[in-house]
């Protein structure tokens, strides 16, 4: 099973990789902890850039807490509130 994870610019230059290709990740919350784990000792700095994110699982927006099963090929994305005016 292979989902992609689409990084906000902030997690990307953090990270130094736009995007993640994840192996056996069948929930949302394996994938927030893989993504976590890719940080390495610097594990506080994705707490504190996903903060303010939503999670996005092919278009439409996911709830961090559940247990949100995923397919092969699906795409989770990071999505980075905005605001203005």
């Amino acid at each position: 099973m292979s989902i992609t994870v689409e990084l906000t610019y902030d997690l990307a230059k953090a990270l130094g990789v736009r995007r993640l290709e994840l192996e056996g990740t069948p929930t949302l919350r394996q994938v927030l902890q893989a993504t976590r784990d890719s940080f390495g000792t610097e594990g506080a700095t994705f707490d504190k850039l996903t903060r303010v994110t939503a999670l996005v699982v092919n278009g439409v927006i996911a709830s961090r807490s559940q247990d949100t099963p995923l397919q092969d090929g699906d795409r989770v994305s990071f999505l980075k509130a905005a605001a203005g005016g």
